[in-house]
């Protein structure tokens, strides 16, 4: 995979370079919010390693930013920042996932080929539309009301692995082995809150201590 890593720690950057790319990856590693912005419209990469504490602002702040510019490609935050308003407020700022330091490689690994897979996976189905809400697989977009709705990789692939089943309850374990298969906790519900903020709350409905589910009519 062609990698961009953003980190401001010289020791952390140099370590991270150099086992990524041990493991085969092309990797571009910069310690500025504004050099990854110029790489991402100079070169196209697969995946985006981003800290939030950078010299020149916040990580967060960039990313919405990036995806506000349509720069799709999956990012995963690395970060010391450990409290669930912070997940929330990277996934709900364009994160796919999140990671907090200090971490294990092998699992850094695993989560930037889960991610890259999802980002392939969730184009297997077309058209999907339940009530007002319709999502194409093709482009990876959404829209509510005829209004475009910003998602990230990994909330597009939870709205689309419910909408492809209208008036089935999809399981929470069918959920993270299908598209968080390396979460842990909350991470499910984050995403699906984050969702019910950007879509509204009325389309997924909660089957406590089983999963979700959305009606083909949307449940309105």
């Amino acid at each position: 995979m062609r990698l961009l890593l953003v980190e401001d720690d010289l020791a952390l950057g140099r370590a991270l370079q150099s086992v990524l790319h041990n493991d085969g990856h092309d990797v571009t590693w910069v310690r500025l919010g504004s050099d990854c912005a110029r790489l991402l419209d100079e070169r196209r990469h697969d995946a985006l390693l981003l800290d939030l504490g950078l010299p020149d602002g916040d990580g967060v702040a960039l990313l919405r930013r990036l995806r506000a510019a349509g720069h799709v490609l999956p990012a995963v935050l690395i970060t010391a920042r450990d409290s669930l308003q912070d997940r929330l407020d990277g996934f709900d700022g364009g994160a796919d996932d999140y990671l907090i330091k200090p971490f294990d490689i092998p699992e850094l690994l695993a989560r930037l080929r889960a991610v890259v897979r999802r980002a392939g996976g969730a184009q297997a189905d077309a058209l999907w539309q339940v009530g007002d809400l319709a999502i194409d697989a093709r482009t990876m977009s959404a829209t509510c009301r005829g209004a475009p709705v910003n998602l990230s990789r990994t909330e597009f692939a939870l709205l689309h692995a419910l909408v492809r089943n209208p008036d089935r309850i999809v399981t929470r374990t069918e959920l993270e082995q299908g598209v968080l298969p390396y979460s842990e906790g909350q991470t499910l519900d984050v995403h699906i809150s984050n969702l019910r903020k950007k879509i509204g709350d009325g389309y997924i409905r909660t089957v406590r201590g089983v999963g979700y589910m959305v009606r083909h009519d949307g449940g309105r």
